[in-house]
């Protein structure tokens, strides 16, 4: 089952960066490139789902239980983060302070799950993303230099977005308590 972590973790890359990397082959595919690229993606998250769920576990470092508490807090940070991003025109902060929120938001998940998860699978899951979000920002800023910063926001948008995040957090541990996982504890 590794082995289909791994080729989840490489199709998603793959996927992800075909644009940056290849931008004449992307170009070639037209419109119906966004429903390969879609395909693809989706593809690589079942991969990646399968991969991880029934990779056997080997354990690589022993997470001291106190990480649980910073993991818990970064989580609250990263939803915070992302969900910044999504306003339209003014944004909150940190959107309007750096130009890449939704990946910050994924180094921040990462680094979060690196915490407190030691087993090779989620090494390879989580450290996978990490370096995909970061090698994304660089190619990304290569490609397009220039950023304008966006308006800040004002007070309504900090409220909608402390509501979507207190969602966000009692939904993702609902399905890790389904799951099994009590990212609580």
């Amino acid at each position: 089952m590794m082995a289909l972590l791994i080729l989840g973790m490489i199709l998603w890359v793959g996927a992800h960066y075909f644009r940056r990397l290849m931008p004449e082959q992307r170009a070639a595919l037209g419109n119906k490139g966004k429903g390969v690229i879609a395909v693809a993606i989706v593809a690589s998250l079942v991969l990646i789902i399968i991969g991880y769920r029934g990779a056997a576990f080997i354990n690589v470092w022993y997470p001291p239980s106190f990480l649980t508490h910073i993991n818990n807090l970064l989580m609250v940070l990263a939803f915070w983060v992302y969900g910044s991003s999504a306003a339209k025109g003014a944004k909150a902060w940190p959107a309007y302070k750096t130009r890449h929120p939704q990946l910050m938001a994924v180094k921040i998940w990462a680094v979060a799950h690196l915490l407190v998860n030691g087993d090779l699978a989620s090494i390879i899951l989580f450290g996978g993303m990490l370096a995909w979000a970061v090698g994304s920002v660089i190619l990304i800023n290569k490609a397009e230099p220039g950023w304008t910063p966006p308006p800040a926001a004002g007070k309504a948008t900090y409220i909608r977005l402390a509501v979507i995040t207190l969602v966000m957090v009692i939904l993702t541990i609902a399905i890790h308590t389904l799951l099994g996982v009590s990212p609580v504890s």
